[in-house]
C-alpha cells in the first residue's frame, strides 16, 4: 500500500510540474477497528478501511483543492485538473506556499506491528475485562453502557513539487468505558479511557474500575451554598479548559484578533507554576508523528513558560503571514480537507506536588470532577460560566458529592490564580494535564 501511495503522489507532482503549477499530493490509508461488548458478548464489531488523495495546487498565488477516495493513476490526473480549475475562482494571496526542500525528519516509534498481529479474540477479551472489572467494583454499578476496545493503523504520504517527500506509518490502540451507578433512586454516570501506542500497555481492569469509581463517588450529590472558594481541578477537567487555550495559541486566531493572547508575547499570562507545551515528539503521545499535515518536521513548542507567553502555533500559511517559520502544526483531519493550524500533544507540564497534597492544603473548597457546556465559553475574552460537579473539600479531605452548581470566571484570571500543580500529568487523547489548584473560583449553588 505504501509504495502505491508514493507512486500516485509522484504522478500528481510530475504532471503538475509539466503544467507549471505548484502542487502537493496528500495521501492517507486508514484502517480502524472498534469492538463493544455487553454481558460478555460482542455487541458491536466494526472494521473499516479507507484510502484517499487530497491535491492542493497554487497557481499565480491562487489556491485550488480537490480530493478523491480510492485513487488510481487516472483519478489522480482528473483530480489535479479539478484542483487547477478550482484555483481560478480563489483570490491571489502571496502567503500561499508549500514547504520547500527535503527535510530531515525525526525518528519516532509511532508504528507498533503488535497491534495488527494480535488476534481478534485478544482484543475482544480486553473489552470483556473492562466490563467485568466495572461490574465487580461495586454492587451499585447497574449498567455498563460501553466497554470497548479500538485501534487505528494509518499510512501518510505527502509529496510536493518543491522537493518535499514525507512517508510514515502510525498506529495506536485504546480502551474506554461508560457505566451507571444507582442508589435509592439516584443514578450517576462515570467514564474512563486509556490510549497507547502499544497493546501490552493497556490496562483494562483499571479502566473498568476507574469508570465505576467515578460513578459511585457522585451518588447522592447535593448542591452547596454559593460563594467564592479554592478549587482543585482534576486532570480531565483541566483538559476541557485546554480546548479554549488551543484557540488562544492558534496563529490564525491571533492574526484575526480572535485570541485571548493576541499581542501578549513576552507578558505574564499565567501563574509561574504553569508551562504549556505542544509536542509532536512526545514519547508517549498517541498523535506524535515525524511531520505535520504539510510535510513540515515535527517539533516541541513551548507556548507558555513559567507563566510567560513565548509564542504561538503556526502552519506554513500563517508563518508566511507572520514572517516567521512554521512550528509543524499544519493539521489535517483527513484527505478531504486543507491543512490549518492545530495542536498535537497539547499539555500543561507536571508539577512536583502529589494531587492529594493539593487537596490536603485546602480547609474548605471544591474538588471539581466534571464541567459541562465548555463549548459556550468565549475563546476571545476567556469568559466562561459552565455547569460543574465534584466533591466538597472540608479540612483537607474530600467529603460528600456536589452537583447542580455552576462555576464562572475568566480563563486568564484562572490561569494566574493557579497556586498548585500536581505531579500526575495524564493524557485524554491528545490533550494532557496534571491536577491544578486555583486560589478562588466563583461557585453558584443554592
Amino acid at each position: 500500500m505504501q509504495e502505491q501511495l508514493i507512486k500516485i503522489g509522484e504522478i500528481v507532482v510530475d504532471r503538475a510540474r509539466q503544467k507549471g503549477v505548484q502542487a502537493e499530493a496528500f495521501l492517507l490509508y486508514d484502517r480502524e477497528l472498534g469492538i463493544e461488548v455487553a454481558g460478555g458478548q460482542v455487541e458491536t464489531l466494526k472494521e473499516a478501511e479507507e484510502v484517499g488523495l487530497g491535491i492542493r495546487v497554487i497557481k499565480d498565488g491562487r489556491l485550488g483543492f480537490s480530493y478523491a477516495t480510492a485513487p488510481d493513476e487516472q483519478t489522480a490526473g482528473e483530480m489535479l485538473e479539478r484542483a487547477i480549475e478550482s484555483s481560478r475562482y480563489t483570490s491571489p494571496d502571496e502567503n500561499h506556499t508549500l514547504p520547500a526542500g527535503e527535510f530531515d525528519y525525526p525518528r519516532l516509534a509511532v508504528y507498533e506491528p503488535g497491534i495488527r498481529q494480535a488476534n481478534l479474540e485478544q482484543k475482544i477479551d480486553l473489552a470483556r475485562q473492562v466490563e467485568e472489572s466495572a461490574r465487580a467494583y461495586d454492587a451499585r454499578i447497574t449498567v455498563v453502557e460501553k466497554a470497548a476496545y479500538q485501534d487505528s493503523e494509518f499510512t501518510m504520504v505527502i509529496v510536493n513539487s518543491e522537493g518535499t517527500r514525507a512517508v510514515e506509518k502510525g498506529s495506536f490502540c485504546g480502551l474506554y468505558s461508560y457505566v451507571v451507578a444507582e442508589e435509592d433512586g439516584d443514578a450517576q454516570t462515570g467514564f474512563s479511557l486509556t490510549f497507547s501506542r502499544r497493546l501490552p500497555e493497556l490496562t483494562p481492569k483499571e479502566v473498568g474500575r476507574e469508570a465505576a469509581h467515578n460513578a459511585v463517588r457522585m451518588l447522592q450529590g447535593k448542591t452547596i451554598t454559593s460563594g467564592t472558594m479554592p478549587c482543585v481541578l482534576e486532570p480531565y477537567v483541566v483538559t476541557n479548559f485546554l480546548g479554549i487555550l488551543a484557540n488562544s495559541v492558534n496563529a490564525d486566531a491571533v492574526q484575526k484578533g480572535k485570541s485571548l493572547f493576541a499581542g501578549k508575547v513576552g507578558q505574564e499570562v499565567a501563574a509561574r507554576e504553569l508551562t504549556l507545551v505542544d509536542d509532536s515528539l512526545y514519547d508517549e503521545g498517541i498523535v506524535s508523528f515525524p511531520f505535520d499535515g504539510e510535510g513540515f518536521p515535527a517539533q516541541r513548542t513551548v507556548l507558555v513558560e513559567n507563566g510567560i507567553l513565548q509564542g504561538f502555533l503556526y502552519d506554513v500559511y500563517t508563518a508566511n503571514k507572520g514572517q516567521t517559520r512554521s512550528t509543524g502544526n499544519g493539521a489535517r483531519s483527513s484527505f478531504r480537507s486543507l491543512p490549518g493550524v492545530g495542536t498535537t500533544n497539547f499539555f500543561f507540564q507536571a508539577g512536583s506536588k502529589p494531587a492529594t497534597e493539593l487537596v490536603h492544603e485546602v480547609s474548605h473548597g471544591l474538588y471539581i470532577t466534571e464541567v459541562m457546556g465548555m463549548h459556550t465559553a468565549n475563546p476571545i475574552s476567556g469568559d466562561f460560566s459552565v455547569g460543574a460537579a465534584g466533591l466538597l473539600i472540608e479540612n483537607g479531605e474530600v467529603t460528600h458529592p456536589v452537583r447542580g452548581i455552576t462555576i464562572a470566571g475568566n480563563l486568564q484570571d484562572l490561569l494566574r490564580d493557579v497556586d498548585g500543580v500536581g505531579d500526575d500529568l495524564r493524557f485524554f487523547g491528545s490533550r494532557g494535564a496534571p491536577t491544578l489548584r486555583v486560589k478562588a473560583l466563583s461557585v453558584a449553588g443554592e
